[in-house]
């Protein structure tokens, strides 16, 4: 069974017909670079400690949100970050502890977004606590392969082809931000 649920969240996270949540990661790499992997798992892993939270609470039946709703907050998310990373500096312990804490409060909105694919996943099945910590380590693996390749892009784009990390991150974030528009305007929510 763990296999099972490990996969479909491998799969979930990667699948490209789901790009929102790929380029939610994306974004929150776009301010670091590989010296900074520590920060990124970190930040990655809050991000699925939100998300495991609300799909919790929402396969359980305790938390219900609109699913027209979360349509338009995971792009509201991605643009959020977005901003950020291009209108703050990074660099100071404050700033990766609020970084930090927007992970994880995105992660819950992102959670929401994932429970309904989770939920069918289950069907009947009362015991969600294997499935749910199979689907989620296989989310968190499939994030780590997102950071992996952002990151080694960005090496390459910065390291081996001279571009400034700024101009780096501004091309990244502006791209993310573009995208969570387009996908908020087409959003059922409206």
């Amino acid at each position: 069974m763990f296999k099972t649920y490990f996969t479909l969240g491998f799969e979930h996270i990667l699948d490209l017909n789901a790009y929102d949540h790929i380029l939610f990661v994306v974004a929150l790499c776009a301010v670091y670079m590989i010296k900074d992997w520590k920060k990124i798992l970190v930040l990655v892993t809050a991000f699925t400690i939100g998300h495991s939270i609300t799909l919790a609470l929402s396969a359980m039946k305790i938390v219900v949100f609109p699913a027209d709703v979360i349509e338009f907050l995971i792009p509201l998310t991605i643009f959020i970050t977005a901003i950020f990373n291009v209108t703050k500096k990074h660099d100071s312990e404050r700033m990766v502890r609020w970084n930090y804490f927007l992970a994880l409060f995105f992660g819950w909105i992102h959670g929401l977004g994932f429970s309904n694919f989770f939920k069918s996943l289950m069907g009947k099945d009362e015991n969600i606590l294997g499935p749910l910590f199979a689907f989620n380590v296989g989310v968190e693996i499939g994030q780590i392969i997102i950071v992996g390749l952002t990151m080694l892009l960005g090496y390459v784009i910065v390291n081996v082809l001279g571009s400034k990390h700024r101009e780096w991150n501004i091309f990244v974030s502006g791209a993310a931000a573009g995208i969570a528009i387009i996908l908020m305007m087409g959003a059922k929510f409206w």
